[in-house]
């Protein structure tokens, strides 16, 4: 059996290894060194030869894979220099066209300060620096804060790869920089200046503070196998949660003998490997007392290799995944909602560990005019918490801040002392439970568009809530940024106050009509709902998938669209740009954006997979489609409105052996459509995931979780006891019911 990956690097300079393979006879032990063709009958033979010869993830994420020995640009001997009077501080850049940061070039030609975007070094911008050269053709950049005595990263664009330039020292002495006098920096600051202002990459991380290192069982950390810190805080805050310890560590004799004949393809079996290494406490164990002795007296410190490596889990969990897959920074919340994809597609045993996070909401729909209204429900898995930004405490602090802010950039002096704003937790609250404006609205009681107006609640809640506070937005110029706030979220939340009463006596409903299907001459010209799109973005997801969900969704809205991404998510062309289909391919009913329609009006199977993601069983979703004529939006509705079908049909479930213990506290609407857990909308937190960066696209994530008590931070590799949790810093937050 493979062993789990622990963090022991032997790509280090230190050490000179080689391969030496081995056949394990348990429980004897008994080693048959390899190859060995004489004692082996031939068919293990043959099964050690393919374990050896297969393509390992270690292998093809090797780090000296990536380390080629950079060459002398063509363009660093004749490099032209404009003199245009342009000189670098040594601190305070930005780029010139974006408020970015970080990750900022300076080309050699012209001083042009600019972003960059997803160069080498794994970073993450807006493409400024790219668009600068393709409009002029200045062909090398260096990246600020890089720059050292012994040199500096440089960039060729025309060559489009890492370079090295001869003549640096005279081209940064162009624009008044001394490399003898500069020092490798992140942002630029430099020891000789103000002190540094206390960013959230310190709170945080507890920098500053001696935390005591946590061993054991659950408290193994994860390498960072280049920026997969996303998906070490997911996992860690996932298997904290009995459900999943249960289904998959638990069950972990069963899953791995029952694993196919390829194991690293097989969910279950890498769920159960993971879950193993996280809770088992063998790859968590504190030094030995002799160990710390020999390094005191030594005055050396080795390194533990404790914690483990998910090189095959993240190869195989993003195999197809088109960001996943990269060695790019990812959305944590985006992750979050790719496992449930898979583990809702890949059941284990009789309890599917995901149903703790379903839920329903309730979506009333008001015509202005008419003031009748419409009830319908949709599933989702976290409650997305608009940040009230208008609601500050400390607005006169953020106001003499912004002030003092833009006199330093416009005399190139240090910035200010950052000032956060303090965002109350009720006042987000309150405006998730106001009435949102509904773009685009067509009411059925006028047979025309008008003002509509929306509200969401809770039709049930779930065991476990997942709250995403929404940090990230889009500025005017698309250019995506992240508020920094501060806000005080609650240990204990209750939400009762938020749950669904459905029609109200006294309220009328609007008609069952759909609106007329206006097929537009040039197809290319259809509009697409922009307002969904960013609803979509917001939430971490490709712009170009957002798209294209809102426009194969007919623009129904973004929870419609967002279901459509949960069913195409994994598939290669994700986040390609979106290609309107020629006017022959337009379906009447618009059907096409999920595929042909069968002469027997069989319904798309993109449109069913949407709606059987939702928890409903495939015979109702085919049936709701028909009777609506594969109108997506009022086959959910047919759905809803028509619970004793469901009651006639098969269980979703049927081979799987329902254990009715397991199952008991599934409320009765488990019966009539998408299996959840209903109950109380009162919970405690035990765990949240922060982010450090401007962009989900890059920064760094971790994690803290409540554990026997205390709470605990979770940094790559370090598991420490928590000293100051940040709980008013966190992206996504993680609540469990209370008890009633």
């Amino acid at each position: 059996f493979p062993d789990l990956e622990t963090n022991s690097d032997l790509n280090s300079d230190d050490f000179e290894y080689e391969d030496e393979a081995k056949l394990v006879l348990f429980p004897d032990h008994y080693e048959i060194p390899l190859p060995n063709i004489e004692e082996l009958p031939a068919l293990v033979t043959i099964a050690c030869d393919a374990l050896l010869s297969a393509k390992s993830p270690y292998r093809k994420q090797d780090p000296d894979s990536w380390e080629e020995e950079l060459q002398a640009s063509k363009h660093a001997k004749t490099l032209v220099q404009l003199d245009n009077g342009v000189r670098i501080p040594p601190s305070g850049w930005k780029c010139s066209k974006c408020d970015l940061r970080e990750n900022l070039w300076l080309n050699l030609t012209d001083g042009s300060v600019l972003c960059g975007k997803w160069f080498f070094d794994g970073s993450g911008g807006n493409g400024h620096a790219t668009e600068h050269y393709k409009e002029t053709g200045y062909p090398l950049a260096v990246k600020l804060g890089t720059i050292t005595p012994d040199g500096a990263d440089v960039y060729s664009f025309d060559e489009e790869e890492p370079v090295l330039d001869p003549h640096i020292a005279k081209h940064l002495a162009h624009f008044g920089i001394d490399m003898l006098q500069m020092q490798v920096t992140e942002n630029g600051l430099r020891d000789n200046d103000i002190k540094p202002r206390v960013s959230e990459w310190e709170v945080i991380q507890e920098a500053g503070v001696k935390l005591k290192p946590m061993y054991g069982p659950g408290y193994t950390g994860m390498k960072n196998l280049g920026n997969s810190c996303y998906l070490s805080v997911v996992m860690q805050a996932i298997f904290s949660i009995p459900e999943f310890q249960r289904a998959y560590v638990g069950n972990l004799p069963r899953i791995f003998d029952y694993s196919p004949l390829d194991p690293t393809q097989d969910f279950s079996t890498q769920m159960a490997k993971l879950g193993h290494g996280l809770l088992s406490g063998q790859y968590s164990k504190p030094p030995m007392k002799s160990e710390l002795i020999e390094q005191v007296m030594k005055e050396e410190h080795k390194a533990q290799h404790n914690g483990i490596s998910p090189q095959m889990f993240k190869a195989f969990i993003s195999k197809g995944h088109p960001e996943f897959s990269s060695n790019r920074q990812q959305d944590a919340l985006e992750f979050f909602l790719h496992l449930i994809n898979l583990v809702e597609r890949n059941p284990v045993g009789s309890e599917n560990p995901s149903d703790v996070f379903r839920f329903l909401v309730e979506e009333r729909t008001q015509c202005c005019q008419s003031r009748k209204v419409r009830y319908t429900e949709r599933v989702d898995y976290i409650m997305q918490l608009p940040v009230a930004m208008e609601a500050a405490t400390n607005k006169d602090e953020l106001i003499a801040y912004e002030l003092k802010r833009r006199e330093a950039e416009a005399t190139r002096r240090p910035l200010p002392e950052l000032v956060r704003a303090k965002i109350p937790f009720r006042a987000c609250l309150q405006a998730f439970s106001e009435p949102s404006n509904v773009e685009d609205f067509w009411s059925s009681a006028l047979q025309a568009k008008s003002a509509g107006v929306k509200t969401s609640r809770f039709a049930s809640f779930p065991e476990y809530l997942v709250v995403q506070i929404k940090k990230f937005t889009f500025g005017l110029d698309w250019i995506p940024k992240k508020l920094d706030i501060s806000i005080d979220m609650p240990d204990f939340l209750d939400i009762n106050h938020l749950r669904a009463r459905g029609l109200q006596p006294g309220e009328e409903e609007l008609p069952d009509l759909a609106p007329p299907i206006i097929i537009p001459d040039d197809p290319k010209a259809l509009d697409i709902d922009e307002c969904s799109v960013m609803q979509l973005a917001e939430m971490g997801f490709p712009l170009e998938a957002c798209r294209k969900a809102v426009y194969y969704t007919g623009n129904m809205g973004a929870e419609v669209a967002f279901n459509w991404i949960i069913a195409h998510m994994e598939e290669p062309d994700f986040a390609e740009p979106l290609v309107i289909p020629a006017y022959g391919e337009v379906a009447s009913n618009g059907a096409a954006a999920f595929g042909a329609v069968g002469l027997d009006n069989q319904p798309p199977e993109e449109m069913v997979a949407i709606i059987i993601s939702m928890g409903f069983q495939r015979n109702l979703a085919i049936q709701a489609l028909k009777a609506t004529n594969n109108n997506l939006e009022r086959g959910l509705e047919w759905i809803f409105s028509h619970p004793e079908l469901e009651e006639e049909s098969e269980p979703a479930l049927d081979m799987m052996d329902m254990d009715n213990s397991a199952n008991a506290n599934i409320a009765e609407t488990g019966l009539e459509g998408p299996r959840v857990k209903d109950g109380s909308g009162r919970y405690e937190l035990f765990g949240f995931i922060s982010h450090m960066g401007t962009s989900t696209m890059s920064g760094h994530y971790v994690c803290h979780l409540k554990k026997e008590g205390r709470w605990v931070i979770y940094n790559d590799l370090r598991v420490c006891a928590s000293e100051r949790p940040p709980k008013d810093l966190g992206y996504i937050y993680f609540y469990h019911r209370i008890p009633s």
